[in-house]
């Protein structure tokens, strides 16, 4: 396993985790907490709270954060003042139940997936405009769709499905539709949740269980990169992030413990795509 460094603790089990370009980490907590973190020093500083229970977080335009939800089953805004607005709550006809994972398209779109029901295979993925304007996307990746991200060429969004234990890649057509899914990595033996890509094409995907993070280079088996039997310096990982100035520190946070923690990936992230409004 590669060195671990501690980065940040006191934290209230955070499954979320990202890097805002303004200079801090966000990572979200199971009752509701939106946290900055100074990546310089760890100290952690609550920039506010939705109430509920945060699961992925995405920087947004303005210093904003687009919080999933799952305890108010709902997408919210919070402000870089602080202040919680709901943008979606899904469709009249598909409204949100386990809204997980996030992630900006090239146009400004939120690609936000919906979990559904463990072991029914009812999740789907939502497009979600500037305006909270919610639209069902694809239900072509239903076992669980967790963490994703887009590709670098921006074509296409990668979608991890965790009771499938497989990442999944999803094309957007040039109408903004999706086209049905290939099969990118089988990580059998797991239950993958979250994933960062490098700029490189290489994968990072934090699981749930067992306390393992894999690696996938591009075109590539799976291997494992990290992986804790005791859960002490890994406590479900469920999410992993690029971060820093050059994007080349890799933050894993930790849903069933307290602390934020950090190592050398070897690669440099690809940089999040954020709207400017």
């Amino acid at each position: 396993m590669p060195d671990m460094d501690m980065l940040a603790t006191g934290l209230d089990h955070p499954e979320g985790v990202a890097w805002d370009p303004g200079g801090s980490l966000i990572a979200g907590g199971e009752a509701g907490q939106i946290y900055e973190v100074d990546p310089g020093t760890g100290a952690v500083h609550e920039r506010a709270s939705t109430g509920g229970f945060l699961f992925g977080v995405t920087p947004g335009p303005g210093g904003s954060v687009m919080g999933c939800d799952f305890g108010r089953a709902e997408l919210v805004r919070i402000g870089a003042d602080g202040d919680v607005a709901s943008l979606s709550r899904g469709t009249e006809a598909d409204p949100l139940r386990v809204p997980n994972f996030a992630a900006y398209g090239e146009d400004g779109t939120l690609y936000l997936t919906d979990s559904g029901t463990w072991g029914e295979d009812d999740g789907s993925i939502f497009r979600v405009g500037a305006d909270g304007s919610t639209q069902v996307w694809s239900r072509e990746a239903p076992a669980f769709p967790n963490g994703c991200c887009l590709t670098a060429e921006g074509d296409a969004l990668l979608v991890v499905e965790s009771r499938a234990r497989r990442v999944v890649r999803i094309p957007i057509a040039e109408n903004g539709a999706a086209r049905p899914p290939t099969v990118v990595s089988d990580l059998t033996g797991s239950q993958p949740d979250g994933v960062a890509l490098a700029a490189d094409g290489t994968m990072f995907v934090g699981c749930y269980r067992p306390d393992r993070i894999w690696r996938i280079p591009p075109g590539g088996e799976p291997e494992i990169w990290a992986e804790d039997a005791d859960g002490v310096v890994l406590n479900q990982p469920a999410n992993v992030a690029f971060f820093g100035p050059d994007l080349d520190r890799l933050v894993i946070s930790s849903l069933g413990g307290w602390n934020l923690m950090t190592a050398d990936p070897g690669v440099t992230g690809l940089p999040l795509r954020i709207p400017s409004v």
